[in-house]
């Protein structure tokens, strides 16, 4: 029988989609095949910490073999043993359990000391909705540690997250963005009537404000008249020192999943028709009203149109492994309009992308299976890469000293 791949499922986070994760975590910690693989839930606190739930093993086996909620991986964290991942690329891929010193830390100490067993980790699948966990931030590390993890790299994580640069590289590669501006957090802070005045003379109201580096509409306020402007830009701030402003588009949401890495595919599109005037918070995550209707209702010509978009999206900002990528439909123009991609979309039950997928004949825990092995293959591919350069003098030449113009 085949050794099954141990599989650590990366949830919580510093974030203000703390919350959204433990949901998705919780289903992808049940759709997990156990056949194939042994899951280990990895949390994060909204503090920053690491824990693994206590007695790793009873309490995983506890988890699997009962239905699986978003309290059970908040108990979890709050009840875990703290871990660290070190930085450090080595054959183990460890995750290093640590224990409270029982002498009180030296200035400067953390009071903390690792505990001499290791759980070593074949691959890790971040479900981090937001920032410190989406945007870069745990995927860098990962490279550290060389370990094998599912979705975008580094680069396109950090660009999936940023709207502005991701607007920006949408721009250059000559996709169809709506009207938009960056405010800095410093600059309306600063000098609010000045930047009310710049976004009057650029834009035209409705507006949607939101913070530039955040998801699942955390944040997000739509401005119908001047008056509303000042508590949307307020709100934002509270969440990224860089704000997004940006035409509002009358129309249809569409949405289309993309799975793959040198050769992405993208799913049947979906429609979004939310609870409230928009796709907010409250509509995603907490009323059973908002409609999903899969697959939308689209012309062919429109269908084939959202997908070559949605791949062209992915490959603007290097994103690899899976991505959900956002339309608006014009109603009036008949125009598809990027709204943004998200690198770690929605796992939840009623999440979009998996729903996309299935629709599209790859059924939740295929799903799975098929992005695990797609951040094993990119890892696979990393590792042919050459990462050091032999100098002369490992050759037993003689290396010169560069002469002073050289230096400069």
């Amino acid at each position: 029988m085949p050794k099954k791949l141990r599989v650590g499922v990366l949830f919580g986070g510093r974030s203000g989609e703390h919350e959204v994760s433990l949901v998705s975590a919780a289903s992808v910690i049940q759709g997990l095949d156990p056949e194939k693989y042994e899951v280990v839930p990895i949390g994060i606190t909204k503090e920053g910490r690491w824990v693994l739930p206590r007695g790793l093993a009873d309490s995983t086996r506890k988890l699997l073999n009962s239905k699986l909620t978003h309290t059970d991986l908040r108990r979890a964290l709050q009840n875990g043993t703290a871990v660290v991942l070190p930085a450090e690329p080595s054959s183990s891929s460890s995750l290093v359990p640590l224990r409270r010193s029982n002498q009180s830390a030296s200035p400067g100490g953390t009071g903390v000391s690792p505990v001499n067993s290791s759980l070593q980790l074949d691959v890790v699948f971040p479900v981090l909705h937001g920032t410190f966990g989406e945007d870069g931030t745990v995927q860098g590390l990962l490279e550290l540690a060389n370990i094998p993890y599912v979705g975008a790299g580094v680069l396109g994580s950090a660009v999936g997250m940023d709207k502005e640069v991701q607007k920006r590289l949408f721009l250059q590669a000559r996709l169809p963005v709506p009207d938009f501006l960056c405010v800095r957090r410093h600059e309306w802070e600063a000098n609010r009537n000045a930047v009310l005045r710049e976004i009057r003379r650029r834009l035209r109201l409705p507006l949607f404000v939101k913070p530039a580096n955040l998801g699942s509409s955390v944040g997000i306020s739509k401005a119908k008249k001047p008056a509303d402007l000042p508590p949307a830009l307020d709100l934002a701030a509270e969440y990224d020192r860089k704000i997004l402003v940006e035409r509002a588009i009358q129309g249809r949401e569409i949405e289309v999943s993309v799975l793959g890495n040198e050769k992405p595919a993208a799913s049947l599109p979906g429609e979004v028709i939310p609870a409230n005037e928009f796709y907010d918070y409250a509509a995603k995550y907490l009323q059973d009203d908002t409609r999903l209707i899969v697959p939308a209702r689209l012309t062919r010509a429109q269908v084939k149109r959202c997908q070559q978009l949605a791949v062209a999206a992915c490959r603007a900002i290097e994103c690899e492994g899976m991505a959900r990528v956002d339309f608006l439909l014009e109603r009036r123009s008949g125009k598809f309009y990027l709204n943004e991609v998200n690198t770690i979309p929605g796992f939840t039950a009623i999440s979009m992308y998996p729903k996309l997928w299935e629709a599209s004949g790859i059924p939740y825990r295929e799903l799975l299976d098929r992005l695990i092995q797609l951040a094993l293959a990119r890892h696979r591919e990393k590792e042919r890469t050459r990462f050091s350069v032999e100098l002369p003098s490992q050759r037993g030449g003689v290396l010169r000293e560069p002469d002073s113009e050289t230096k400069k």
